[in-house]
């Protein structure tokens, strides 16, 4: 087992982007960005971060 986490929580996203909360819990509701939804949390897997990541790049 490693000692790195699978998941992001959306408040860990929005700080690695700089962009306010509301932007990743819009990515998640228009369904650009899968999660995982516990408690009142939310949760990426880091594969559907870098999913994301790939579908935004400009080239």
């Amino acid at each position: 087992m490693t000692n790195e986490k699978d998941f992001y929580r959306a408040e860990d996203l929005a700080e690695l982007l700089d962009v306010n909360i509301m932007t990743i819990y819009r990515y998640i509701k228009g369904g650009r960005l899968e999660a995982y939804k516990i408690g009142k949390e939310f949760r990426i897997e880091k594969e559907e971060f870098n999913n994301f990541l790939s579908k935004v790049k400009t080239k």
